[in-house]
């Protein structure tokens, strides 16, 4: 797939999602799906599955990752920018806004309608792994590959179980699995070369080893917070929720932020749709010098995206030419399998114990899921007739 599109356009389609993607990774992946594969057709089933495997092998945000090569794929360098900023820029805003002074988003992340945006995460999942076993789990291997995956994922819920299964699955595809005739390969030309990809790696590790050793060389404060959000963004495996550990661990000890400033900030950003990783936003506008307002919250939500930009970008050209291998392909069908099998245990765990804790709340997922699948209308009406039907009667 060649760029063919516009960077505004790209622009639009993902601001959409950032303003409606509640629910974390594991759910934007289903709302990505159902739009750039689905509705837009921007690139088909196997290329998405595959470009999905990808990210989550690299650490960083997987589904913002899946975002910037996406718009890489649609619009060039304008846009897989413009993917990361429509997406990213809702969630940033209400951070930044509540970091400096709004308050009632404590509250509101309690409220009956927050709490209907989580069950319509869990229609929006189950309609992902739903429409994905489908289409990449058409033989009884590769339906086991995605039990065992799931059954893994749940007896050890931590990024290594989840790495473990995909590894196990592609290993599994490369030695046991039967294609047939493979299809001709289609290489999708992105516009970055194998030599630019290099040097975009290159850059991530430079940046990664040299940062904290320059900050504490010429003992800058603003310097050494940046090298700790770009480190959080380039070490961490499992998504948003696994980085607060680290960013905690760099912010409140050395009193740049008070602990209970980090904990409302916390609370906020469950309430708000798009990244989790937009939390760095609201750190740099709470915190106080070196940073603090909007140009803390700016600068650290780049430093903490930067790595995750730098390797889906770097790692696409090598990763597009290695996949076209007949044995890669196979075990690429093993990893979607396996894929599957660990998007169905996050369906359970945290979609499903976080949002449904009653049967009022099983009818309204049940009812929005049939809405997807059946009544095929769009992901955004059915978020927001949830939101409305938990606010409306408070489940």
């Amino acid at each position: 797939m060649c760029p063919s599109g516009t960077g505004f356009e790209v622009f639009i389609a993902f601001l959409k999602l950032g303003l409606t993607s509640f629910g974390g990774p594991v759910a934007h992946l289903g709302y990505f799906r159902t739009e750039f594969v689905e509705r837009r057709r921007w690139l088909e089933e196997k290329s998405y599955s595959d470009l999905v495997a990808l990210c989550q092998f690299l650490p960083g945000p997987a589904s913002s990752q899946v975002g910037i090569a996406l718009g890489l794929g649609r619009a060039g360098w304008a846009g897989a920018m413009a993917a990361w900023v429509g997406f990213t820029l809702p969630s940033a805003m209400a951070l930044i806004l509540f970091a400096v002074g709004v308050t009632r988003w404590t509250a509101l992340a309690q409220s009956g309608a927050v709490h209907g945006l989580k069950v319509a995460a869990v229609a929006v999942v189950a309609q992902a792994v739903w429409g994905m076993a489908k289409a990449l789990c058409p033989d009884r291997l590769r339906a086991g590959v995605a039990v065992v995956a799931a059954l893994s994922v749940l007896a050890v819920p931590s990024a290594l179980g989840q790495m473990a299964a995909i590894v196990v699955g592609g290993i599994v595809g490369r030695w046991m699995l039967t294609l047939g005739q493979l299809p001709a390969a289609q290489h999708r030309d992105c516009g970055v070369s194998k030599v630019t990809g290099g040097v975009l790696l290159g850059l991530f590790m430079v940046l990664l080893v040299t940062l904290p050793l320059v900050a504490a060389a010429v003992h800058s404060p603003a310097l050494s917070v940046m090298a700790t959000f770009y480190q959080a963004g380039a070490l961490v495996f499992g998504g948003g929720h696994v980085v607060l550990a680290l960013l905690q661990a760099g912010v409140v000890p050395s009193g740049l932020v008070s602990s209970d400033v980090f904990l409302a900030g916390y609370g906020a950003a469950q309430a708000v749709p798009g990244p989790l990783f937009t939390f760095a936003a609201y750190l740099g506008a709470a915190m106080r010098s070196p940073f603090g307002g909007w140009i803390g919250a700016i600068a650290l939500l780049v430093a903490i995206f930067m790595p995750a930009f730098l390797l889906v970008v770097g790692a696409l050209p090598y990763w597009e030419a290695w996949r076209q291998r007949d044995s890669v392909q196979r075990a690429m069908a093993g990893v979607n399998a396996a894929v599957v099998g660990v998007l169905g245990a996050a369906l359970y765990d945290p979609v499903w114990t976080s949002a449904i804790h009653s049967r009022a709340d099983f009818g309204l997922a049940l009812a929005g899921f049939g809405l997807l699948v059946y009544a095929r209308l769009s992901p955004v009406l059915v978020v927001l007739l949830c939101a409305g039907a938990g606010w409306l009667f408070a489940i």
